[in-house]
């Protein structure tokens, strides 16, 4: 198990989350792999767009795998200026964990979950790694981040 994948792995059995880590050894960097790598549809698994203020904090936005982020959303909701999105070295500084596997949980940041997400009952997110997939029930995933429910999608 890649080192990311891994931290990951203990962060799920020493949080006593309720969730799955999934290993392939094919790339799960997009929805679209992603989902044939579980047998799942893409509306099944959840993007995390990292994103950074003005101050540099992290801001995670969770959408759906089909969907997409509005950043001015994203700005009015947290109620400051439009995050930019961050730089993969950024990505891995702020979360920890390389871009194509980021979690949605497990690290310090500012998490929002679009509510068409709490609108399924499990879904499929990044595992650390671009080789690893998280399988969680959204109420549990919302526990794990403490996140905002807020539509965040264009």
């Amino acid at each position: 198990m890649k080192k990311y994948a891994q931290k990951l792995h203990d962060y799920i059995i020493q949080n006593n989350l309720a969730a799955e880590q999934l290993l392939f050894m094919e790339s799960c960097h997009s929805v679209k792999a992603a989902a044939e790598a579980v047998g799942a549809l893409p509306e099944d698994l959840v993007k995390n767009i990292c994103f950074l203020d003005k101050k540099d904090n992290l801001i995670v936005a969770i959408v759906k795998g089909e969907d997409r982020v509005d950043r001015t959303r994203v700005g009015k909701v947290l109620n400051i200026p439009s995050p930019r999105i961050a730089t993969e070295a950024e990505i891995l500084e702020k979360s920890g964990y390389p871009c194509g596997g980021v979690p949605s949980f497990g690290f310090s940041a500012i998490f929002i979950i679009d509510p068409k997400v709490m609108e399924k009952e499990l879904v499929y997110t990044g595992g650390g790694s671009s080789q690893a997939l998280v399988k969680i029930k959204t109420s549990d995933l919302l526990q794990a981040n403490k996140g905002l429910v807020e539509r965040i999608r264009q």
